[in-house]
């Protein structure tokens, strides 16, 4: 499976309660899976994920989400018969359909099936998540909202001036520190690894190189937390959290 991605500041969407917009991802690849999920956590959404179709459908009938990414292959039964049960739960949830068939046909099936779009595969997750951002906003489930700021603790990042302050002082960062940071502060709390942080700053692997990673944040660490609390954390092993200085 072949993905690519380009980190990019966008305009956060919300639920009328405003809470994160709730994504279902439903494939059997768990690579794919988890790529895509870390994709849309990125944007900010609330994400859960199912490998299959007895899943999806019992994952929806608890998550209730506000979009359905559904491949149309999947080991019990195919996209099309999970969507009939999908829409028995939730009729007017918005479906993109992953399909690695491109004919004329298959794209029409899932259409007349109640699909509400679909991508091929291989796919870019920036155009997977531009299609539902389009599906969620007609679909009236969920709201922009135009503030760009994200906040951990004391820190602050501005995604559309790109100044970047902590405790009220200004912090420069080059622009590759700058989508590290914005990454980590997308995500907070949460370990993020190598590989993820990689393919989302990097949008490639560095095999054997990755100690890039390691590099860019000692930088950041220098900028963000010298002579204060730490905020930046390694967990050994598995990777990088950012979580409000104590």
């Amino acid at each position: 499976m072949t993905v690519t991605s380009s980190p990019q500041g966008r305009t956060e969407m919300l639920r009328p309660d405003g809470s994160p917009v709730r994504v279902l991802v439903v494939d059997d690849e768990a690579p794919l899976s988890e790529l895509l999920s870390m994709a849309l956590r990125y944007e900010g959404w609330d994400v859960r994920s199912a490998g299959d179709g007895a899943g999806a459908v019992r994952d929806a009938r608890a998550f209730r989400p506000d979009a359905v990414v559904l491949d149309i292959m999947l080991p019990d039964m195919d996209g099309l018969a999970v969507l009939g049960r999908l829409r028995r739960e939730l009729p007017d949830v918005p479906v993109l359909f992953l399909t690695a068939k491109d004919s004329v046909e298959d794209r029409i099936a899932g259409l007349t099936a109640g699909g509400d779009d679909y991508v091929t595969k291989p796919f870019s997750l920036e155009e997977v998540v531009a299609r539902l951002r389009g599906l969620i906003r007609r679909s009236g489930a969920a709201a922009l909202r135009s503030e760009s700021v994200l906040t951990v603790g004391d820190l602050t990042l501005d995604e559309d001036s790109h100044d970047v302050t902590r405790g009220g002082v200004n912090i420069h960062l080059t622009a590759t520190e700058f989508e590290l940071l914005r990454f980590l502060m997308r995500n907070p709390r949460r370990v993020l690894s190598k590989a993820q942080i990689l393919d989302r700053v990097w949008s490639y692997d560095f095999g054997g190189q990755a100690n890039v990673v390691e590099l860019y944040i000692s930088y950041l660490r220098r900028k963000i937390d010298a002579g204060r609390s730490p905020m930046i954390h390694t967990r050994r092993g598995a990777g990088y959290l950012i979580k409000p200085g104590e």
